[in-house]
């Protein structure tokens, strides 16, 4: 296929993606702003970082002066997720898919782009430049619509707006734990540990970014533990 045609052919496949972009970063914008930042600040976050939960995560953190270990490793442990996404995509890239292009697919790698991309036998420069381009442009104006809007919308508008963002997340969830248990695990032990990090005095002081961290290594390593994953060497 000419690279024009993988293009075209990635850019429309990256459509859908885009579309539900638009309503969870034009609720980061919202959030950003009543956080007290401006505008353009909300922007070029979006366009610097792309992930919509290390950014939720980091503008609580930033309006916190001082709290930079936690922003490092909530953000570690948040964001670690696309860099396996992008040594595993970069096992089916052409030949040509080199250098740069290894610097931008990290770049642009996000959970739903990695989807569409790993459906390909594949991966060529052309296809996945079309794939990233309409996800990131909605990002980008989805953040400065709900920016730009929160300084015009009424507070409980912007409050209801605000749980946009957390539905996406339960919309992500839920489906998968109805049908497996230890992701069920997984999330209720995260769930247990959030509220005792909210609730009980002492540990409730501690910064929202390293509570978020320690309740998503925890879960991880209970899951692993309860439920793990032999390979087929282990098994037979």
């Amino acid at each position: 296929m000419k690279p024009g045609g993988s293009f075209l052919r990635g850019l429309r496949a990256g459509i859908p993606i885009g579309l539900g972009y638009l309503s969870v970063s034009f609720t980061f914008g919202i959030m950003a702003v009543s956080y007290g930042f401006k505008w353009w600040q909300a922007v070029v976050i979006s366009m610097a970082t792309v992930t919509s939960a290390g950014q939720l995560s980091g503008i609580g953190l930033m309006v916190n002066p001082g709290l930079y270990l936690e922003m490092l490793v909530s953000q570690l442990v948040i964001n670690v997720r696309y860099s396996f996404m992008s040594i595993s995509l970069s096992q089916k890239t052409e030949k040509k898919f080199s250098g740069i292009w290894r610097w931008l697919l990290g770049f642009f790698i996000t959970d739903e782009i990695f989807a569409v991309a790993s459906t390909e036998k594949s991966v060529s420069r052309s296809f996945f430049a079309g794939l990233a381009v309409i996800p990131y442009i909605g990002w980008t104006f989805g953040t400065a619509a709900g920016a730009l809007l929160g300084n015009i919308l009424p507070d409980f508008v912007m409050s209801a707006l605000c749980i946009a963002i957390y539905g996406m997340f339960v919309a992500i969830v839920v489906p998968p734990v109805r049908r497996e248990r230890s992701l069920l695990l997984s999330v209720g032990t995260a769930l247990a540990l959030s509220c005792a990090f909210y609730y009980i005095p002492g540990i409730s002081k501690l910064s929202s970014g390293l509570a978020v961290s320690i309740c998503a290594v925890a879960a991880a390593v209970v899951g692993a533990l309860v439920f793990p994953v032999h390979d087929e060497g282990e098994d037979q």
